[in-house]
């Protein structure tokens, strides 16, 4: 074979293996939009999803990680805009949180929508995750999904573990940035529950009942990554269902988790029914 063709070849093959990324993440995008576009065929909805990975690369070997920011909260008041007000909206939500200031607009945009809001965690929605769901007029979960409390963080610090410490200390001794750190964890925790009481009241929880629960939500009492169970959030009340749909089940394993080793979890991807009884030849041969 003549040499031109042999580097026309090695050429091809290099030309292949570049554009092969960006073919996988294309045919990945259509089938996340035919996946939606069947969901919402179902519900009679409009779909939208707020589902955050790590992603692929790293600086100095630790993983950056998504969260919910000002341009989620741009797309996703778009999206509510462009749907008609009766009609219902599936926001499906994966999420650690991320800043105050955007999950409240996606909130205060869900809780504004005339037809039902109905808000899907197949995994979990901690702290502003949390905060928009409690704009859903339904909760639908997985059983083992988790929400998480919404107390405020200030820094990288609690706020509720900001003003306990300052509370301990004797005010003559305190400088001035940690009284204005303490000041700053005051406000940004009644600003948090106040809230959380105009979400839950807004969805047609009693007033009383709604301030009580903002209070447990946003006041500390457990630590930021608390997971709050769906037994455990309806015992506080809220309007949480397990009956997540399989098809949102089916829509998350086209977010993969990007991995540039061997997958940790491994098994058969389809439904097991009960165990079928095996001969007990079978079972001897086996040990």
């Amino acid at each position: 074979m003549p040499a031109v063709d042999v580097f026309s070849l090695i050429w091809l093959i290099f030309l292949v293996m570049s554009l092969q990324p960006l073919i996988q993440q294309r045919y990945l995008l259509a089938q996340r939009a035919a996946a939606i576009r069947r969901l919402e065929r179902i519900r009679g909805s409009r779909v939208i999803t707020l589902i955050h990975r790590q992603e692929g690369f790293s600086f100095l070997g630790l993983p950056f990680a998504r969260f919910i920011d000002v341009d989620d909260s741009e797309e996703v008041l778009r999206a509510i805009e462009l749907t008609d007000p009766s009609r219902p909206i599936d926001l499906i939500l994966h999420t650690p949180g991320g800043m105050v200031l955007a999950a409240e607009q996606i909130a205060r945009a869900l809780l504004r929508h005339r037809a039902k809001v109905t808000v899907m965690v197949p995994h979990y929605a901690m702290s502003g995750g949390t905060l928009i769901a409690l704009a859903a007029d339904e909760i639908l979960m997985a059983p083992s999904a988790v929400l998480g409390p919404v107390d405020p963080q200030v820094g990288q610090y609690p706020a509720a573990s900001i003003l306990a410490a300052v509370e301990r200390k004797d005010p003559n001794e305190l400088d001035d940035q940690t009284l204005i750190l303490a000041d700053v964890a005051r406000k940004a925790r009644q600003q948090v529950h106040d809230l959380v009481s105009e979400l839950l009241t807004g969805n047609g929880m009693d007033e009383a009942r709604a301030k009580e629960l903002a209070g447990i939500l946003s006041e500390g009492r457990w630590t930021h990554d608390y997971p709050i169970s769906v037994e455990e959030a309806r015992a506080l009340g809220l309007p949480v269902s397990a009956d997540l749909p399989l098809e949102v089940r089916h829509l998350m394993r086209l977010y993969p988790q990007p991995r540039g080793r061997r997958p940790s979890v491994e098994y058969v991807p389809m439904p097991y029914g009960p165990p079928e009884r095996v001969p007990e030849r079978e079972r001897r041969q086996a040990s």
